[in-house]
């Protein structure tokens, strides 16, 4: 957390572009409340998880360029370990803050205040796959000079369920419609994610400080 706090442009960056794609769609698709409503789980939802790409090259970059990467993994501690405190770590500066700002721009997409609670539960689990999975690609990535647009085609059909678990749970709530159970499958996808991501980012980091 010290290190990603010492890059603060590189935290700001998300939320910035979070504010101006959320902020557009009104202004260039269309004014109407009840169509702005109905769209609102959707560009919210695209928009944080395109937000929080934007920092999953740097997951690992700087360590892996400063020799760091190499002693976490021959350390003493495992290092599934370090890398879920990494993963966890980036959650905290990037999806985190993206789910306290999504009410706030809610209320430009007139999204139904009942809504609201369910869709910041909907992005803490969504936002926290994000970075669990991504750190797979991202170990992928971290040898390439220029890998963030293979990151992004790497993870990205992944993240599909993700995206439509999420935004079906908020256009059900908003729509008096029952949403419990889209909200248990992206659970448990993210549970899935949780045990999963440690290990196959371990194998991948190996591969890539390996050659």
């Amino acid at each position: 957390m010290t290190l990603a706090f010492r890059r603060r442009a590189d935290l700001l960056n998300p939320l910035f572009f979070f504010v101006v794609v959320v902020s557009l769609f009104p202004i260039g698709v269309t004014l109407d409340l009840a169509k702005l409503a109905l769209m609102a789980p959707g560009i919210l939802w695209v928009s944080a998880l395109l937000a929080s790409l934007l920092s999953l090259d740097l997951m690992f970059r700087n360590d892996f360029d400063d020799g760091t990467l190499e002693q976490m993994l021959l350390a003493a501690v495992p290092p599934q370990l370090l890398v879920l405190c990494k993963i966890i770590s980036h959650w905290l500066v990037t999806g985190l803050p993206l789910t306290v700002l999504s009410p706030v721009l809610s209320v430009m997409l007139a999204l139904p205040a009942k809504a609201v609670p369910v869709l910041m539960l909907s992005l803490l689990l969504g936002t926290l796959s994000l970075s669990l999975i991504g750190s797979v690609g991202a170990a992928l990535t971290v040898g390439l000079r220029k890998g963030g647009l293979l990151l992004t085609i790497l993870i990205m059909p992944i993240l599909v369920p993700v995206l439509i678990f999420g935004t079906s749970t908020v256009q059900a709530m908003a729509t008096d419609q029952p949403w419990q159970g889209y909200l248990a499958l992206l659970g448990a996808f993210t549970a899935g994610a949780f045990a999963l991501t440690p290990w196959l980012t371990v194998a991948a980091l190996n591969v890539t400080v390996g050659d």
